[in-house]
């Protein structure tokens, strides 16, 4: 791949997707497209670029789904989970109880464990949500890794990635080697192929926003810009969830830390929401790993 190649493959990455590809990365690109390009029958990437200058969409939507990073499990990291179950919910439930509704948004959702984590924690709650209407709308910019999670369909090298076997052997069930999520699960997600590169409007509001270890691989324009977006989302006192190593500080006025929880965000004309006694945290005893 030639200097050349790899400057058209950053630039195209970073427009269609956000990829902010460093000048140091050439060799990902080539360990995850040459592969692509010789099952095409090509040569070598310099062929595969030529194809996608002279207009091969199909190709450089494969391209870009290659450069995707979907690493992702069950309660990935834990503790934002744990903040689901102590605060979030529990504060949820308490402001929304004229309306008994909520909305919960996990963007670049990859193949479905997050969502799905979040639906079991929802589950969990029992008796506290009965009569609720909860959507989870899940979106990745990916239609393969979306195809997957619409199956709830998982092997079981990613079923014991952070699923505890306690809610394995309650919400899914086996079928040959894979693991099926339980159809009642599945249902309560919503999947749609969205780039948060576009404006992302048509979702509506959110109570709780999802959009963890994505945002890492964005310069910092695109990821103020975002961040900006997804303010016009969420509600004046919802939440937003962040990966572990990612922040706000320093890229939008739109959201402020949380004071005691980390990892989650609130819009900054709001102050921390505070639990009315009597309002315990949802009780998800099987979370606890193992």
């Amino acid at each position: 791949m030639t200097p050349l190649d790899y400057d058209y493959l950053r630039k195209l990455l970073k427009e269609r997707s956000g990829l902010d590809l460093s000048p140091d990365k050439q060799y990902l690109v080539e360990s995850r497209l040459l592969p692509m390009a010789r099952r095409l029958g090509l040569a070598g990437i310099p062929d595969l670029v030529q194809k996608m200058k002279g207009g091969a969409e199909p190709i450089t939507k494969d391209v870009i789904e290659a450069m995707t990073t979907n690493e992702t499990f069950f309660f990935r990291d834990k503790v934002p989970f744990d903040h689901l179950r102590e605060e979030i919910l529990p504060a949820l439930l308490q402001a929304r109880a004229a309306r008994r509704s909520l909305r919960i948004w996990s963007a670049a959702c990859s193949t479905g464990q997050e969502p799905y984590s979040i639906a079991m924690c929802l589950k969990e709650a029992g008796a506290a949500l009965t009569g609720w209407r909860v959507e989870i709308v899940a979106t990745d910019l990916s239609l393969g890794v979306l195809e997957k999670s619409k199956s709830g369909l998982f092997s079981q090298f990613e079923v014991q990635r952070g699923l505890p076997i306690q809610l394995l052997m309650k919400y899914f069930k086996q079928a040959g080697e894979v693991w099926e999520i339980n159809p009642e699960i599945r249902a309560m997600v919503q999947f749609r192929q969205l780039n948060l590169l576009q404006d992302f409007s048509q979702l509506g509001s959110f109570d709780l926003i999802f959009c963890r270890n994505v945002l890492i691989y964005f310069d910092q324009p695109t990821k103020s810009a975002i961040f900006g977006r997804l303010a016009q989302r969420l509600e004046s006192d919802g939440y937003l969830a962040l990966g572990a190593a990612e922040t706000v500080v320093g890229l939008t006025e739109a959201f402020k830390p949380h004071a005691s929880r980390r990892g989650i965000y609130l819009p900054n004309n709001v102050r921390a929401p505070s639990i009315v006694p009597g309002i315990a945290p949802v009780q998800l005893t099987t979370l606890r790993a193992g």
